[in-house]
């Protein structure tokens, strides 16, 4: 159980009452090799939100079989990408941290930004703890998912309930499930894809990808994918696009049950097989650039578009530290403090 600490030596008593602002993300291996990838994907993957399928049964996959092979696999796409800071998730992440930080010191906000990963470091235990240390407790907290599904955000409230479970005293809480139709989230999208339409042009087509999740989650409830198709509604829309300018899809699937699609491998595919050579390709879903789009899209998928006759294709960057996306993050937060 976690025990309160530093008391006041006059009072007895912890100073507490301070507010703060806590961001998470998905999460990322602390190093590029494979028994790092492994340690973090054996996390991953034994929740039970990320994978619904028999405890026993997905437990003598992973460990008989996913564990043995997909880490070394992995940790070799990483070190494609890896950076000086780190995986550029983590790298971005800080970044986001460290900016949003400044932007609400400068709207006259005096309240800390802390950052946890939900699997991997900085735990959410760790930071939850950090946080009650610097005297926080009321939290605010912004997982860094726009379009709430519950294998991402559902699973962050899992992690912080678990270990406010053990605290005697529990801080106030406030929780932003979803900012998929948030106008300054909309119009930061729609900004960025401006910004590349006026430098290379416009596409024949642009895909809007976002993370794929088993079509199954949207038969019990889960809204992800109504989620989805506004957020590529109101983007379309603030841009003037018609039908035929768009595409959405779903990328980074696996195993064999079937996914929300259209897939975004097999429509870029059929893309350029229909004549549509030159295509932009742009993730909302993701609040930082990682694996899923630097490896996945710009590599894996650029070349399935260019093996089948594809001769223009341009990834637009996530919103990652962008004035726009950091303005927004505030936007998100100044209410709770």
């Amino acid at each position: 159980m976690y025990k309160f600490s530093g008391l006041d030596k006059k009072t007895g008593h912890q100073p507490r009452g301070k507010k703060g602002v806590l961001l998470m993300n998905l999460g990322t291996p602390d190093e590029a090799t494979t028994p790092s990838v492994r340690r973090y994907l054996a996390e991953f993957l034994s929740d039970p939100r990320v994978v619904e399928i028999p405890r026993l049964v997905w437990l003598v996959i992973l460990h008989g079989i996913i564990l043995r092979v997909r880490p070394a696999k992995s940790a070799a796409l990483y070190k494609e990408i890896w950076t000086d800071g780190g995986s550029p998730l983590m790298d971005i992440s800080k970044k986001q941290q460290a900016k949003l930080q400044q932007q609400l010191s400068d709207d006259g906000i005096n309240s800390n930004v802390y950052l946890a990963m939900r699997y991997g470091n900085p735990s959410t235990a760790s930071t939850l703890q950090a946080m009650h240390k610097d005297g926080v407790d009321d939290i605010t907290v912004l997982p860094l998912y726009p379009q709430y599904a519950a294998p991402t955000t559902g699973t962050v409230f899992d992690a912080i309930a678990r270990e406010l479970m053990k605290w005697r005293f529990v801080p106030s809480l406030h929780f932003i499930n979803t900012y998929h139709d948030n106008d300054d989230y909309i119009t930061a999208l729609a900004e960025s894809i401006e910004k590349d339409f006026a430098v290379n042009g416009k596409p024949k087509k642009l895909v809007m990808s976002f993370h794929g999740m088993p079509e199954r989650n949207l038969q019990l409830g889960d809204p992800y994918y109504c989620f989805c198709a506004k957020t590529t509604r109101l983007v379309t829309e603030k841009l003037g696009l018609s039908n035929d300018d768009y595409v959405m899809t779903f990328q980074s699937r696996f195993g064999k049950a079937k996914w929300l699609g259209p897939y975004t491998d097999a429509t870029i595919e059929s893309l350029a097989k229909d004549g549509i050579d030159d295509i932009a390709v742009i993730c909302p879903a993701f609040s930082a650039d990682c694996l899923e789009t630097l490896e996945e899209i710009q590599g894996e998928n650029r070349e399935v578009f260019e093996e089948a006759g594809g001769k223009s294709f341009r990834y637009i960057a996530a919103l990652n530290d962008d004035d726009a996306h950091i303005k927004m993050m505030a936007g998100l937060v100044k209410p709770y403090l």
